[in-house]
């Protein structure tokens, strides 16, 4: 019985993840915003600056309940849904279950969760969201990582970038884990598009903001050094007590 109890206590490694980012965040003033997993096209699309038809939409194949209800692709819906009912300043953080049509694989699944985030107030630069995100990869990953932006396309933030972190088991010399690149992609940012802010009734001309997501399960596979992301979703017992 102790060791039934004692195994009852522990939490399921994405759970370890998703509760260590949002006390990161806590802690820098971002408050937790959640929406729902069925969504609306327009709140997952159209109000995102991807009107039907974008060949953006092709990456986010997703499941249609209907051709105006899905299941979200992102918690991006979220974000249009706070800036439509709340007035700037606006720090949140999105976490949560999405949805795309993938195939089962070591890397891939067609359930995941993210964790976004956006900041809309006065004087929002790129240098705000550079100093967020460095802050953030110190926190989870250990005080020596440093982080690497690539200029990057999403049709929600504009200039957008894909953010690299220095690899947590070399430190950036190379290895297996980050293919001896040195870094380890974890996330994608950037400043939030004027038409989005638009789209929401926000003016871009007084207000600006940044917003990033980053996938949960590589962020836990990275931290526990798992391979396979499987490992995640079957329930084994002997995998899910190492934690």
């Amino acid at each position: 019985m102790p060791g039934k109890r004692k195994m009852l206590g522990k939490k399921h490694p994405l759970s370890i993840v998703i509760d260590e980012i949002k006390d990161v965040f806590i802690g820098m003033g971002y408050e937790i915003a959640e929406g729902p997993e069925i969504e609306l096209d327009y709140y997952n699309f159209e109000a995102l600056n991807i009107p039907k038809n974008h060949p953006a939409r092709d990456v986010q194949d997703t499941f249609y309940i209907n051709n105006n209800i899905l299941l979200r692709t992102q918690t991006s819906p979220v974000q249009i849904r706070v800036m439509e009912n709340k007035k700037p300043p606006i720090k949140i953080i999105c976490p949560g279950r999405v949805y795309r049509s993938d195939a089962v694989d070591a890397t891939h699944s067609p359930i995941f969760h993210q964790v976004e985030g956006l900041v809309v107030d006065k004087g929002i630069t790129m240098g705000d969201l550079v100093g967020t995100l460095r802050l953030f990869a110190k926190s989870l990953f250990g005080e020596k990582t440093e982080i690497r932006l690539r200029p990057h396309h999403f049709p929600f933030t504009e200039p957008s970038a894909e953010v690299d972190v220095s690899c947590w088991a070399c430190g950036g010399t190379g290895c297996r884990v980050c293919k001896n690149e040195g870094w380890i992609e974890i996330l994608g940012a950037g400043m939030v598009h004027p038409k989005v802010l638009e789209i929401c009734g926000i003016d871009p001309e007084v207000y600006s903001g940044f917003a990033f997501g980053l996938g949960v399960e590589r962020t836990a596979m990275g931290r526990f050094n798992i391979d396979d992301m499987r490992l995640l979703y079957e329930n084994d017992i002997r995998f899910l007590k190492q934690f």
